[in-house]
């Protein structure tokens, strides 16, 4: 299935394809913060339709993972496995999927805080 999805002001959009089966949970400083609930997808399968220079960066700890943030408005669409290597994956916080029910999506807890 395909799904789009936004920040908060519309500046950063992208279209995601998959079976949306469940969601992470995770709690580790910055997931715990942000609330987000994280798909994991093949990063080939996350296309972005607008971004510009709105797109902002932020690592942290390894640096394996891009927390990717709206500039303008400051919601956390997605992160990207910065890995080498042909299995990056994608996470896409299904809070900004379009017209999504998230009450009938599966979450999992992960326990990041001990990864």
């Amino acid at each position: 299935m395909l799904y789009k999805g936004s920040c908060h002001c519309g500046k950063v959009a992208f279209e995601v394809e998959g079976e949306l089966t469940g969601a992470v949970r995770c709690n580790c400083s910055i997931c715990s913060r942000k609330g987000a609930l994280l798909w994991a997808v093949p990063h080939g399968k996350l296309r972005l339709l607008a971004w510009g220079d709105d797109l902002g960066q932020y690592t942290f700890g390894s640096h394996v993972i891009a927390h990717r943030f709206c500039r303008t408005c400051g919601i956390h669409p997605f992160a990207e496995d910065v890995s080498e290597g042909s299995e990056r994956s994608a996470y896409v916080n299904i809070h900004c999927l379009d017209g999504l029910d998230l009450t009938a999506v599966p979450i999992v807890d992960f326990d990041g805080r001990a990864a």
